[in-house]
C-alpha cells in the first residue's frame, strides 16, 4: 500500500497536537516531518504528552519541500502567505491550510468545507480549511439558506471552549478567568462572518441577510454549541425533511431527532444538528468538536477527499460520553 509523505508545519499548538494524533493513525500516511521553530530539537511527546509511546519523530526547524506530497499548515493567522511566498512545494503537492490567510479562495485556494465543496476539494492542490464557529455556523443555517427561508436578520449565539484560544496563554484562556466563568466577545464582529457570507452568497447569490452573532467563551476546554434562528413560517417536519435531506450523503453532518449535547461530538469529526420550532421561530442547535471537525479532523477529511480516499479514513473516532 502507497503511503502519502506528509508534513505538518507549526506543529506545536493544540490543532498542531490533534492533528498529529490523527496522522500517526491513518493507514496511508507516512508522516516524515513535523516542523516548529519554536519546539525544535524536542521530541513530539514532550510537547504533546499523550502520543508518547505513538511517535519518536523530533520537532524540527527545517522546512524540506522535495518528495512531499501533502503539508499541512498550522501557522498562526497572518503567516501562511510569508511561508508560502519563501518556501515551493511542487504543484502537484497537496497544501491544506488551516489559517485565515487564503478562505477568501485567493491564490488558487478552494475553501474546504465538504457537505458544501466536495467536488472542488477532490481535484484541488490548495485547500483552505473553514474555521471553527464558521464550520458550525454554516452546517446550521446552509439547508435553509439553499431553501430560501431566510428573508432578514439571523440571530445566533455560540460558545466556544478554551481551546479554541490556541494554546499561547492570554489572560481570557487563564483558568482562573474562564473556571466558572462566561463572557462574551467581538460581538457581531467576528472574523468566521466573512467566511460565512461567501459561502452562503454562493449558495444563493442575492443573500444578503444581516448575521447577528453573539459568540461566548465558555469554561470548559473543547467543542463549540450554536444556536441560530429566525422567523419561519413552514412546519418543523418539513424542515427536519429538508434537512435530512442536504445532509443525506454527508460523511459526518447528522440530523438528530433526539434532543443534543455536546459530548456527543468531543473528540470526534461529526456535526450534529437539531432542530425546533417555538413562537414562529425555526431553530437550529448545532454542535462540534473545535479542534476536530473545527479543525483538524476536517484537514484530515479534506486530504482524504484531494487523494481519492474513503472520506472517514482515520476519522472512526468515539466520543468521550461520559
Amino acid at each position: 500500500m502507497h503511503k502519502i509523505k506528509t508534513a505538518v508545519i507549526g506543529g506545536a499548538g493544540y490543532t498542531g497536537g490533534e492533528l498529529i494524533r490523527l496522522l500517526l493513525h491513518h493507514p496511508q500516511v507516512e508522516l516524515v516531518y513535523i516542523h516548529s521553530n519554536s519546539q525544535k530539537g524536542k521530541k513530539v511527546y514532550e510537547v504533546h504528552p499523550d502520543l508518547i509511546g505513538e511517535s519518536n519523530l523530533v520537532f524540527s526547524d527545517q522546512v524540506k519541500t522535495e518528495g512531499i506530497e501533502a503539508v499541512f499548515l498550522g501557522l498562526p493567522h497572518g503567516e501562511t502567505k510569508g511561508f508560502l511566498a519563501t518556501h515551493s512545494f511542487d504543484s502537484q503537492t497537496v497544501i491544506i491550510d488551516l489559517s485565515t490567510d487564503f478562505r477568501d479562495e485567493s491564490n488558487g485556494f478552494v475553501y474546504g468545507l465538504p457537505e458544501i465543496n466536495e467536488s472542488k476539494i477532490k481535484t484541488a492542490k490548495r485547500i483552505a480549511n473553514p474555521g471553527c464557529f464558521a464550520t458550525a455556523i454554516q452546517l446550521a443555517l446552509a439547508p435553509s439558506i439553499a431553501q430560501g427561508w431566510i428573508k432578514g436578520s439571523v440571530h445566533i449565539t455560540g460558545v466556544t471552549g478554551s481551546t479554541g484560544a490556541g494554546k499561547k496563554l492570554a489572560e481570557t484562556s487563564h483558568f482562573s478567568y474562564r473556571n466558572g466563568n462566561l463572557s462574551v466577545y467581538k460581538l457581531f464582529t467576528h472574523q468566521h462572518l466573512k467566511e460565512i457570507k461567501q459561502t452562503f452568497r454562493q449558495l444563493k447569490e442575492d443573500w444578503d441577510s444581516e448575521l447577528l452573532f453573539v459568540p461566548y467563551r465558555g469554561n470548559f476546554t473543547r467543542g463549540i454549541w450554536i444556536t441560530a434562528y429566525f422567523p419561519f413560517e413552514g412546519d418543523l417536519d418539513s424542515a427536519i425533511n429538508a434537512y435530512k435531506d442536504y445532509y443525506q450523503s454527508a460523511a459526518f453532518t447528522f440530523v438528530s431527532d433526539l434532543d443534543i449535547d455536546l459530548k456527543q461530538v468531543v473528540n470526534t469529526n461529526k456535526c450534529i444538528l437539531h432542530l425546533k420550532k417555538e413562537a414562529g421561530q425555526l431553530v437550529i442547535y448545532s454542535v462540534i468538536d473545535n479542534l476536530l471537525k473545527g479543525a483538524s479532523g476536517q484537514a484530515l477529511q479534506n486530504f482524504n477527499l484531494a487523494f481519492g480516499l474513503e472520506e472517514k479514513t482515520g476519522l472512526n473516532l468515539k466520543s468521550i460520553a461520559f
